[in-house]
């Protein structure tokens, strides 16, 4: 008997729709993944990002962590887009601290290069910025050492410009930096250049 070729191709394609609708079960376990891997795609999976727009998270100080967890989820600190308010109401209370132990626990990231002029250290003693975010302090105050100078920059030029408005120093930081500008790049850039303790 002769087949017809369209009904060899008829055939064909009803056995691909129907593998298609076909449920598909895959062996991909969300939840059987680290609560830490939900910011790693920001800051990397070791809290070093790529980006300056993300700080670095590795070897933070981790009551600052905290800190800033509990103010993005308790929505008095926004960010631009909302990103950080969005991305930490997927986080189960039981994993904060699962993730600020990772990242606090990492190895820091490298220094940049130092500054080629002085003013960024004169500046930043004038400021007073290590006597409180120096390498022993107590609280949750964040390590400026070693991060993003670019995130150090837009950092500082929130608190100037009251964009970033919460947390009981924020106006001090407004005053500090109040008529800065090119002061906070050469701020950034020096802190941007000091080792972040082990």
């Amino acid at each position: 008997m002769t087949r017809h070729p369209m009904g060899a191709a008829f055939c064909l394609a009803i056995g691909l729709t129907t593998a298609v609708a076909a449920p598909l079960h895959a062996d991909f376990d969300a939840d059987s993944y680290p609560a830490y891997e939900t910011c790693a795609l920001c800051h990397g999976l070791s809290g070093q990002s790529r980006l300056d727009r993300f700080p670095h998270l590795a070897g933070q100080n981790p009551a600052y962590i905290q800190a800033q967890l509990a103010a993005f989820l308790s929505g008095i600190r926004r960010n631009d887009g909302g990103q950080m308010s969005s991305i930490v109401t997927e986080l189960a209370p039981e994993d904060l601290p699962v993730v600020i132990e990772w990242f606090a626990q990492q190895d820091p990231p490298p220094a940049s290069d130092p500054p080629d002029s002085d003013l960024g250290q004169t500046l930043t003693a004038a400021a007073g910025c290590l006597g409180c975010h120096e390498v022993d302090s107590d609280g949750a105050v964040p390590y400026l050492s070693a991060q993003h100078a670019g995130y150090l920059s837009k950092q500082m030029r929130d608190f100037r410009d009251g964009r970033r408005d919460h947390g009981a120093f924020a106006e001090m930081h407004q005053e500090i930096f109040s008529g800065m500008d090119t002061g906070i790049d050469e701020i950034a850039a020096y802190l941007a250049s000091l080792e972040r303790p082990e």
